[in-house]
């Protein structure tokens, strides 16, 4: 096999790929990553796959022979990204002995790789569910809720966000234990089943699929990349899921079990609600953290009579904060207390000029929405409780 193409390009798709290559692989392959070139297409492809996240992407070069190995990840990754900007690099293999010699316009370089017959397949879904899904919506669902998922393996289910794909939304969701994200997208993609395209069963309309939090990192810069395309192909079966654009793939195990039934979590009404400049929310709670992050990360909002409503943290031994800022609120005093950061991490999704603060008393949950759109994000926050 014989090909050359540009350091960048070429540098672009490994640094890609080995986001999905084994930090501790079970298998030496797996430390490598694939190269198969074909000469008719002049298409050069990589892949990485640790065998839960894999992911694919190609890109045009000149192809004198086809063929495919598969390269220690790590070493080819930084030899490629040390080369020149922008020089032709070319990567000759001798069939025979699995020898990669990798030539710039400065020098040359010479791998050991493995036969690419070893290299698991990328699961591919036959059959199951296939959606056009809208990389815009996606993207706005995915950032809106990957804050709030839980980083506990015991919890595995938690460490995703889900995903609900309705004829005309899309519905995500996620949990740590302490507050939930539940953001619901308006999005007209088309849902058919591959196996029975005359017969569209309910629970095909409403596909529910958990992603991990790892793996939805790597779909996030995807489908950043294709924000500008109508659609991105989406494929699930049989706890995969695949991801497909005009030249990259990402495939990802989806998380096993029934997500908890989160809209029960979320209290039907509220005795107080309180107005808040979003921006001034947030700069008054990240000038609060300064202090807060020092012991508890705990701040407390209380209400008077006035207009303002009080922002303070106290750090024993260390000193105290406190700030007023402008509130609507018509009702009885009352205080409440957070971790700042859940409170900063919520709000920062929230691109409505006002929020609205729901709570009934500071002990049960709260709930932050949007005062432009309240159904379009909800960001339920347990209240910390402090001793008076």
């Amino acid at each position: 096999m014989e090909i050359i193409c540009n350091q960048n390009e070429l540098n672009n798709a490994i640094q890609l790929v080995s986001k999905a290559v084994a930090s501790r692989p079970t298998h030496p392959i797996l430390a490598n990553i694939l190269l198969t070139a074909d000469e008719g297409t002049n298409k050069i492809s990589f892949t990485g796959f640790d065998l839960n996240l894999g992911i694919q992407t190609s890109f045009d070069g000149t192809v004198k022979n086809s063929g495919a190995i598969t390269i220690p990840s790590k070493l080819l990754s930084e030899i490629v990204n040390k080369l020149p900007n922008e020089t032709p690099v070319s990567l000759e293999v001798d069939d025979n002995s699995d020898n990669i010699l990798i030539k710039s316009d400065r020098g040359s370089f010479n791998l050991k790789g493995i036969p690419s017959d070893e290299y698991p397949n990328l699961p591919f879904v036959e059959s199951g569910t296939s959606l056009n899904i809208d990389p815009s919506s996606f993207l706005k669902a995915l950032k809106s809720t990957i804050f709030a998922s839980s980083n506990d393996d015991s919890k595995q289910l938690l460490t995703g966000v889900n995903f609900t794909f309705k004829p005309n939304y899309l519905e995500s969701a996620s949990t740590d234990g302490h507050r939930l994200a539940v953001a619901l997208i308006g999005n007209q993609e088309h849902i058919e089943n591959k196996e029975n395209k005359e017969n569209l069963s309910s629970n095909v309309d409403d596909l529910s699929v958990t992603i991990p939090t790892r793996s939805l990192r790597e779909i996030e810069k995807l489908v950043s990349l294709r924000s500008s395309e109508n659609s991105i192909k989406l494929f699930y079966d049989k706890g995969q899921v695949v991801f497909i654009s005009s030249n990259q793939i990402i495939t990802t195990r989806t998380l096993e079990g029934t997500y908890p039934n989160y809209s029960q979590l979320i209290p039907d009404s509220f005795s107080k609600i309180l107005n808040f400049n979003t921006k001034k929310l947030i700069d008054s709670l990240e000038r609060i953290a300064v202090l807060a992050d020092q012991q508890s990360s705990v701040v407390k909002i209380k209400l008077d009579d006035t207009d303002l409503a009080s922002i303070s943290a106290d750090a024993q031994d260390i000193g105290n904060a406190n700030e007023s800022i402008p509130v609507s609120y018509s009702g009885e005093n009352f205080d409440i207390a957070f971790n700042v950061r859940y409170l900063l991490e919520g709000l920062k999704v929230i691109a409505s000029e006002n929020v609205l603060l729901k709570c009934n008393i500071a002990t049960t949950p709260a709930v932050f929405v949007p005062e432009d759109n309240l159904n379009s994000f909800t960001y339920l926050v347990m209240p910390v409780q402090v001793r008076s």
